[in-house]
């Protein structure tokens, strides 16, 4: 069933499909979705309007390429930052620059997002968990490893594009609880000089 703002996605895809379950999540390009109905190399997914007004996914066409990311079990092993796939909104990446084997990218990010992100801290971008290496008002800079580079979709990404942002989790929750419980707010921190 497709609606105004919602579809079905249907993906070709081998790795996240070897062990698939009906219900199983899978993060396309950092967006948590539930696995409705799957075959040897395809399965789809519902994106509903939350989804839709809040990710890219609605700017893909048929055969866009997408990252894909199973759920870590939980006796995985964790080798990374916390991404939970839950996107909190988009950012447009504004500026690409190669350096030596490197590929920086700058993204401006939503206003809201800002408070969540720091240098040498983490960030999801279209599900790919990246450090943050510069951060001026809302634009984001980080840099693509070689690997990266080829295991992802990000290096083909162009300036103008839109992209789905994960701020740190951890942040968030420290946020949330610092200003819901004890009334410490941005203004007040900056007030006594914490930032």
């Amino acid at each position: 069933m497709t609606g105004s703002q919602s579809f079905t996605i249907m993906i070709s895809a081998t790795k996240v499909l070897e062990d698939v379950k009906l219900g199983d999540s899978i993060s396309v390009n950092g967006a948590c979705l539930t696995v409705t109905k799957f075959g040897t190399n395809t399965f789809e997914a519902d994106v509903i309007p939350e989804t839709y007004m809040a990710t890219s996914l609605k700017k893909l066409q048929p055969g866009s390429p997408v990252n894909l990311e199973r759920a870590m079990r939980a006796d995985g092993r964790f080798g990374g930052h916390f991404v939970s796939g839950h996107v909190d909104g988009t950012g447009t990446i504004i500026k690409k620059k190669r350096s030596e084997n490197a590929l920086y990218a700058t993204i401006q990010v939503p206003a809201e997002c800002v408070p969540f992100i720091h240098g040498r801290g983490s960030i999801a971008i279209d599900g790919t968990s990246l450090t943050v290496f510069g951060v001026n008002g809302n634009n984001v800079t980080i840099s693509l490893i070689p690997h990266t580079q080829t295991a992802t979709i990000l290096a083909e990404k162009t300036v103008g594009d839109q992209v789905n942002i994960e701020c740190d989790m951890l942040a968030k929750y420290a946020y949330h609880m610092l200003s819901k419980q004890s009334g410490v707010t941005m203004e007040k921190l900056a007030n006594n000089g914490f930032i």
